[in-house]
């Protein structure tokens, strides 16, 4: 199997190359920057695997939810890439790809969805497989809770930027919490490879965001009401 991936979702994004077995992963340096580097980054992978765009038998992208430029953009990228070559397309939730990254278990996956809010889901990481115990939703971070079940562990940047907003119960009830890890390429790709080997990849006009806010911007007095940092 051949998946060229990527992820833009937060501020450190990456392009991922999945080659017959192996996988190989670059960073982009600069959330400002990412769509600077993007297509010369996948450029360099493939000459480096000695591949055409032709020869994928996937093209996977972090779906989100996370930034909004950035999701568009991987979203973007795909799908012109898909256009002209024809390869399939598997949307991958960034916060399933955000777990994957840790130890195996339970994982409260909370990334920053800014206005004061956090992106979260409740996961469960086993090897390469991600079972999603609840969807991704978007909410204050005071109302943050734990499902049945443990025991939990916590990733995301969600975790840094309102550490002071998150209830104490839940932060002392998470055995560790992650708050510098993302989603990244590599875990995209992985996460795509079951679904790629099952057929399931669409084509361009299907390979859409996971978009969970209902408004992309709040006036200035729900933001005070929502406690949301200037």
């Amino acid at each position: 199997m051949k998946i060229l991936a990527i992820e833009t979702s937060c501020e450190q994004g990456s392009v991922a190359l999945y080659w017959q077995g192996d996988l190989v992963e670059r960073v982009l340096v600069g959330h400002a920057r990412h769509s600077e580097f993007i297509l010369p980054t996948i450029s360099e992978l493939l000459a480096e695997a000695g591949a055409q765009l032709g020869d994928l038998d996937a093209l996977a992208f972090g779906a989100g939810p996370g930034a909004f430029t950035g999701v568009r953009l991987a979203c973007g990228v795909v799908q012109g890439l898909a256009l002209g070559s024809g390869v399939p397309i598997v949307p991958v939730g960034s916060l399933e790809a955000l777990a994957l990254g840790g130890t195996p278990g339970r994982v409260l996956a909370a990334t920053d969805a800014r206005m004061g809010e956090v992106y979260l889901a409740a996961l469960g990481h086993s090897g390469d497989r991600i079972d999603v115990i609840e969807e991704a939703r978007c909410l204050p971070p005071e109302l943050i809770a734990l499902p049945d079940g443990g025991p939990w562990r916590g990733a995301g940047s969600g975790f840094a930027a309102y550490q002071d907003r998150i209830p104490a119960a839940i932060l002392a009830a998470l055995t560790e919490i992650d708050a510098t890890a993302v989603p990244r390429a590599a875990h995209v790709a992985r996460l795509a490879l079951p679904r790629v080997m099952a057929g399931e990849g669409v084509g361009p006009e299907a390979a859409v965001p996971l978009y969970i806010r209902d408004k992309v911007a709040l006036t200035t007095n729900e933001r005070l009401a929502r406690g949301a940092r200037g």
